[in-house]
């Protein structure tokens, strides 16, 4: 709204530096969490989508306060809404930071077949193998007592503002600790949480209310990014940096 007249190049940047201390957990609900890493990744570049094999394009990115951290392209819905919103984008992609030792994991997950949803007999039983293996990681809202580090989550964007060149980074970083004190829960349910509330706060204020359905870029982000402020997840800019992507 305030910086730029076109968006050319979107890159949404999600790095998790924590470090709970288990040898595998997920953040949260770990049949959500593994289907959604294992999928095939998926940008939006020259007005078409381009699928990649997981976890294929990756490169070191710097986080602040963090520094450089290895970032994984994958799917993640809002890039549907965000493309057909801001018409003028010609790549938007989707990175994800993760540990060897995680990606390690996983594989053996997907090799000895627990991150399937199929169906298998067990016993005379019918069970759904992720199910079973949520059943036996750890639970996600246990996490926080001894997780420690931060989150960075932000977006780089180049794009044009009064006819010149611009590059932007917006960006919050979440303290594991601090979200723990304060509501007992880890920093990536707290950044999942927070804007929820606020979001239901906009409409409930008749702040974003109209009829019909809408995504949340389609509303006046002002009232929303100062309560972001307000409630725990204050943001930074960055203005004419190299984006490194």
């Amino acid at each position: 709204k305030h910086h730029f007249d076109e968006l050319h190049y979107l890159d949404i940047v999600d790095c998790n530096a924590g470090d709970h201390g288990k040898p595998f957990a997920t953040n949260f609900n770990p049949e959500i969490n593994i289907r959604e890493v294992t999928q095939k990744g998926k940008y939006w570049e020259d007005g078409r989508w381009v699928q990649t094999e997981p976890h294929e394009i990756h490169k070191p990115l710097n986080y602040p306060n963090i520094g450089p951290k290895e970032s994984y392209i994958i799917y993640h819905e809002e890039l549907e809404s965000l493309v057909k919103n801001y018409p003028t984008i010609k790549r938007a992609r989707f990175w994800m930071t993760f540990g060897q030792e995680y990606l390690t994991h996983l594989r053996v997950i997907q090799n000895i077949g627990m991150a399937s949803i199929e169906p298998v007999m067990f016993e005379g039983k019918e069970i759904v193998p992720i199910k079973f293996l949520k059943a036996v990681l750890p639970d996600p809202g246990s996490l926080g007592d001894n997780y420690t580090g931060e989150t960075s989550i932000g977006c780089r964007i180049r794009g044009i503002k009064d006819g010149k060149d611009k590059s932007y980074y917006i960006y919050n970083n979440c303290s594991h600790e601090e979200s723990f004190r304060e509501t007992g829960a880890q920093a990536v349910s707290y950044t999942t949480g927070v804007p929820a509330v606020i979001g239901a706060m906009m409409y409930l204020k008749g702040l974003w209310k109209r009829a019909g359905v809408f995504n949340v870029e389609e509303f006046d982000p002002d009232p929303f990014m100062e309560q972001l402020n307000l409630l725990g997840l204050p943001w930074h800019e960055l203005h004419d940096i190299d984006l490194e992507l």
